[in-house]
């Protein structure tokens, strides 16, 4: 087994931009590190069926992702839909041996305990199976930003099914996310989408 002490040694041996993951780890153990961590920026962790992964983020993802959350804030202040951003907050159910944190999270409508919505910006391919994670979790939806696009995955049943579009946001025009979430100028990029949104009907 993987002790506690062993993680930070591999943290501060390995490469901190590349995703690393350790199994045989106790539930106990993984809220102890993440109590040892607190609010630290510097590692995304997730845990699923005593593995642990944590990825240290690149400039690219944190640009990308935080991209994605102005944009996304700005839509639903154009439209006037009630959100609620949760941001990386960690989300986690002992009893379902799960817990992650987003990399954007919203609660549509009302709060709640878990969002509606989780984002996840893939840089690197690889590591554990966030969808199966997700369905532990309750996620009505999972938006993956992968290859300069978007995959959104609606969850139905016992499973998530993907989608051309969102369910909870039907109106969003995720090829125009996309465009704007990638380009040079953040804030040209926001007035210029808030713009585009105010044409969109409903």
């Amino acid at each position: 087994m993987v002790l506690l002490q062993d993680f930070f040694e591999i943290i501060q041996a390995e490469d901190p931009e590349k995703r690393q993951m350790i199994s045989g780890i106790s539930w106990d153990s993984y809220e102890t590190l993440l109590n040892q961590l607190g609010d630290s920026l510097e590692y995304r962790i997730t845990y699923l069926d005593g593995v642990l992964e944590f990825v240290s983020p690149n400039r690219k993802h944190e640009r990308n992702k935080t991209n994605i959350g102005s944009l996304i804030e700005a839509y639903c202040q154009e439209k006037r839909i009630r959100y609620f951003p949760l941001g990386s907050t960690t989300l986690r159910k002992s009893e379902k041996r799960g817990g992650t944190e987003p990399d954007e999270s919203y609660c549509i409508g009302i709060e709640k305990e878990f969002p509606d919505i989780a984002i996840e910006v893939v840089v690197t391919s690889g590591g554990l199976d966030k969808l199966e994670l997700y369905k532990r979790l309750g996620i009505k939806e999972v938006w993956f930003f992968k290859n300069n696009q978007f995959e959104i995955y609606c969850f139905r049943g016992n499973s998530y099914e993907q989608v051309t579009k969102s369910e909870i946001l039907p109106k969003i025009n995720l090829i125009m996310l996309a465009y704007y979430v990638l380009a040079n100028d953040p804030l040209e990029a926001a007035l210029e989408w808030r713009e585009r949104v105010r044409e969109i009907e409903g």
